[in-house]
C-alpha cells in the first residue's frame, strides 16, 4: 500500500518509514508529488494533522498520513504547542530546529519548573472525505535541560531529558528513541489501527 506522508520533514519520514515497515507500507513524501504544504490554522494538534492529511489525500488521490507534533512546556501554559516549528521566529531568529532550541533555553533561564511534554498526533485518511479518520496520540513527559546534550535525533531532542532513562532523547540510540518517543508511541497505536481497520488483520 502506498500512503502519502503530509510532511516534507526528512527526519519524520525516516522515523515513520522505519516504524511502519512491518505493514509493508510505502510512504511517499508529498513534495515528491509536488503537493504544497497545507495551511495549519488551528490551535490543536489533531485539527492540524487532520487538515494536512485531507489536503494531501485530496491532491494525490491516495490515502494520507499526517503528523502534528510539538513541545508543550508547563511553565508556558503548554506553549509553544502547535507553534513549535516556528518558536524561534517569535524571538527574532530564523526558522530552524537549532534556533528553536536556543530560543527555548534563553526563555527558560531562571525558570525552575522545567516539566514539558512532547506530543505527537498522527492522523490517517483513506481519502480526502474519509468520515472515519484514524487518530493516534503519543505523549512523553520529561524536563528541559539547561544545555544541549547528545547528537542523535532532531528538533528538541537535545534538551528533552527523560527521567526513566536519565538521558535526553538525543543521547539515546535511535532504536531506543523510536520505541519510546512521542512519535514512536503514536506510531505503535497507528500501526494497530491500520492493521485492524484498513488491512482487516
Amino acid at each position: 500500500m502506498k500512503i502519502v506522508l503530509a510532511s516534507n520533514n526528512q527526519g519524520k519520514l525516516a522515523e515513520l518509514q522505519a516504524m511502519l515497515a512491518p505493514l509493508q507500507v510505502a510512504l511517499v513524501r508529498q513534495a515528491e508529488l509536488n503537493i504544497p504544504e497545507a495551511e495549519e490554522p488551528f490551535r490543536t494538534f489533531v485539527e492540524n494533522a487532520l487538515t494536512k492529511a485531507r489536503h494531501a489525500a485530496r491532491l494525490s488521490g491516495l490515502p494520507a498520513l499526517a503528523d502534528d507534533a510539538g513541545l508543550c512546556v508547563d511553565a508556558f501554559d503548554g506553549q509553544p504547542g502547535v507553534d513549535t516549528a516556528y518558536y524561534a521566529t517569535r524571538f527574532g531568529y530564523a526558522k530552524s530546529d537549532d534556533n528553536n532550541v536556543s530560543a527555548l533555553l534563553e526563555q527558560m533561564q531562571g525558570v525552575t519548573n522545567r516539566r514539558a511534554a512532547m506530543v505527537s498526533t498522527l492522523v490517517a485518511v483513506r481519502s480526502a472525505d474519509d468520515p472515519e479518520p484514524l487518530i493516534a496520540m503519543g505523549r512523553v513527559v520529561g524536563e528541559i535541560t539547561r544545555e544541549r546534550r547528545g547528537s542523535n535525533g532532531f528538533g528538541f531532542d537535545p534538551v528533552m531529558w527523560l527521567p526513566e532513562f536519565g538521558k535526553t532523547f538525543a543521547e539515546l540510540p535511535v532504536e531506543v528513541k523510536n520505541a519510546h518517543s512521542h512519535r514512536g508511541r503514536a506510531t505503535q497505536q497507528m500501526l494497530a489501527l491500520l492493521r485492524e481497520r484498513w488491512m482487516g488483520a
